[in-house]
């Protein structure tokens, strides 16, 4: 049970509202910065960003599920991703339906010459939070994404 009250209500609802607007603010902007400096998409950023992140590859199951897009979606971005040279599949061993996309060197390359420019954009777009605020916010949205692990 909450404590919610209409005054309550309304202020969780205006939360939310902002909430929405900063992200598709901030997607926007970084979305206009990856086009115009690296000629390139978020969600292409988002995969090869992923994908940097895991070494040995994903499963495209897991990466649809890691992007929180469909699994069409993401098949797309791979397809492309592939006719480029930045991504490539492979079958998992003992287990011939399953595909493992992993970066190739050129992939790599890539996104290592792309992600210090993203992050410098990241570090504009929260300039004006405090290191207190920022703590302030990442808290109170971890309670959201996990609330069984904070109680009241």
């Amino acid at each position: 049970m909450t404590d919610a009250s209409p005054s309550t209500d309304a202020q969780r609802l205006r939360l939310w509202l902002r909430m929405l607007r900063a992200t598709r603010r901030i997607e926007s902007d970084l979305r206009e910065r990856l086009r115009e400096a690296h000629d390139t998409t978020l969600p292409r950023f988002d995969v090869l960003a992923a994908l940097y992140r895991e070494p040995d590859g994903m499963r495209m199951t897991q990466l649809s599920k890691r992007l929180m897009v469909s699994n069409g979606n993401v098949t797309g971005l791979v397809d492309r991703l592939a006719a480029d040279g930045l991504v490539a599949r492979a079958a998992f061993e003992g287990d011939r339906r399953a595909t493992r996309v992993h970066l190739t060197d050129a992939g790599r390359v890539t996104f290592e010459e792309m992600a210090p420019t993203h992050r410098g954009w990241i570090d504009d777009i929260f300039d004006n939070l405090s290191a207190e605020e920022v703590s302030t916010m990442i808290h109170a949205l971890e309670k959201l994404l996990h609330p069984e692990e904070h109680t009241r």
